[in-house]
């Protein structure tokens, strides 16, 4: 199998370095100053074990790669550029007949979850990815993956619910490249509690930091409410038990040329993208709550604020824990 590797940021990154490590074919796919950077330099992959660089093809969209029958299709761009991603690549004819949404299958390595279904109105054979994976991409050309022995543990299986031969094919593939891949039939459940945890992205990323009682004591009422409207809308998150025994250990992060690891959200921040994912993390819950009667104060002013900062490209951490917990509070 070829992987096509949709947003080669940090996520993207890491997996499409590992997977050519590996000995497996992979196709970079990335816009502006990261595209330029991949054709001209390579991907400069540091991990604990060294920086490796990468020269492999990178394309800056799908008209400029013919696509087959054996290629699988790895959606790594954040979820708010998702839907032009999906556009594009669902309609690529694919040799042998058919399109790519047709013939294709399509990985959805992303926070949140919405993705999937954005993806499944494109594509027939859709697969969830749950994204455990120390990465950051700060530098165009650069990315950085402090996770050791194992470089990340990524949760797969068919969406909506299923596993099958493809998948497991794929995890397969993965497993030889430092990236465990479990399949399992109810992969959204992984989904839904990693979701749970990427609540804090935004206050890490406004404030640069998630540490001390403040910053913990906000990100449990936010929490909190992601617990609520989970339990109203009936749907069930992988449990902390559970989590704990598929990666308790698994995973420690060595900090690699001592380059800050912070979150991708405070990574979009950080280089100025104008956008951020806090409408399909913060505003999930947000989404459930009105759907079913839920007050979310706290994360309605967490999404507000992150986009606010994306917008106004206003420096990652530039607020502080106590400012940001006063605008939560007057919320409350």
């Amino acid at each position: 199998m070829r992987y096509i590797i949709v947003g080669t940021g940090a996520v993207g990154g890491a997996m499409g370095g590992r997977l050519a490590e590996a000995g497996h074919e992979v196709v970079l796919v990335a816009r502006g100053a990261q595209y330029e950077a991949l054709r001209e330099d390579g991907l400069r992959l540091t991990t604990p074990e060294g920086t490796r660089t990468h020269r492999l093809p990178v394309v800056d969209g799908p008209e400029a790669l013919d696509l087959g029958q054996d290629d699988v299709l790895v959606l790594a761009v954040k979820t708010q550029d998702g839907v032009a991603a999906l556009d594009a690549w669902s309609a690529r004819p694919v040799a042998g007949g058919g399109t790519a949404g047709e013939r294709l299958p399509l990985i959805c390595a992303q926070n949140g979850v919405e993705s999937e279904r954005l993806a499944l109105r494109r594509f027939h054979r859709v697969y969830g990815c749950c994204v455990y994976l120390p990465a950051s991409f700060v530098e165009p050309g650069r990315v950085l993956a402090a996770g050791a022995p194992l470089t990340g543990i990524l949760h797969i299986g068919r969406y909506p619910s299923g596993a099958d031969d493809t998948v497991r094919a794929i995890a397969a593939d993965w497993e030889k490249a430092k990236l465990e891949a479990p399949v399992v039939p109810d992969v959204m459940r992984w989904k839904y509690a990693k979701l749970l945890s990427n609540l804090a992205n935004a206050i890490e990323a406004v404030t640069g930091v998630l540490d001390g009682p403040d910053g913990f004591a906000l990100f449990d009422r936010a929490r909190a409410e992601g617990r609520a409207v989970l339990a109203a809308a009936g749907i069930e998150a992988t449990g902390s038990a559970e989590q704990e025994e598929a990666r308790g250990g698994r995973i420690r992060f060595d900090p690699v040329d001592g380059a800050r690891r912070g979150g991708s959200s405070w990574q979009s921040l950080s280089r100025g993208t104008g956008t951020i994912e806090a409408d399909y993390l913060n505003g999930e819950i947000v989404l459930l709550g009105r759907e079913h009667g839920i007050p979310t104060p706290v994360n309605e002013v967490l999404r507000r604020t992150a986009n606010a900062f994306a917008r106004e490209r206003r420096a990652a951490g530039s607020m502080t824990v106590a400012e940001l917990t006063a605008l939560a509070d007057a919320a409350s």
